[in-house]
């Protein structure tokens, strides 16, 4: 049952990343890749509330390695910070990189909080 529930998790993850990505660029046209940004600090305090949480387990795998493994993406994230230092604009691969590992990891930090704070 857990791989169904997995499986159920990936398919609502993943289109939505698809149109979370799509509606922010389409408002931000720079350079800097906010969509995947987004989508995966988005997965970064969600998974923080789930690791703080007590849920029953097929919960866990839809909504951990589920909807969360299919909304945020490392893949992406890789490709668009090398697209942006081939293109020329160091600064803002560097600057992409940075943000995104602190700000992921506060993200988690912040979601297991209020999890710990709200949710046990």
């Amino acid at each position: 049952m857990n791989w169904l529930m997995l499986i159920l998790g990936a398919g609502i993850g993943a289109p939505l990343r698809y149109l979370v990505d799509r509606a922010i660029r389409s408002r931000h046209e720079t350079g800097f890749p906010w969509g995947t940004l987004t989508v995966n600090l988005v997965a970064c305090t969600i998974l923080g509330l789930l690791t703080g949480a007590t849920i029953p387990t097929n919960l866990q795998h839809l909504i951990g390695p589920g909807l969360c493994g299919a909304l945020s993406t490392y893949s992406t994230f890789s490709y668009e910070t090398l697209q942006l230092a081939r293109t020329g604009s160091q600064i803002l691969a560097v600057a992409n990189a940075v943000i995104s590992v602190l700000a992921g990891l506060g993200a988690a930090l912040l979601g297991q909080a209020l999890a710990n704070a709200f949710l046990n």
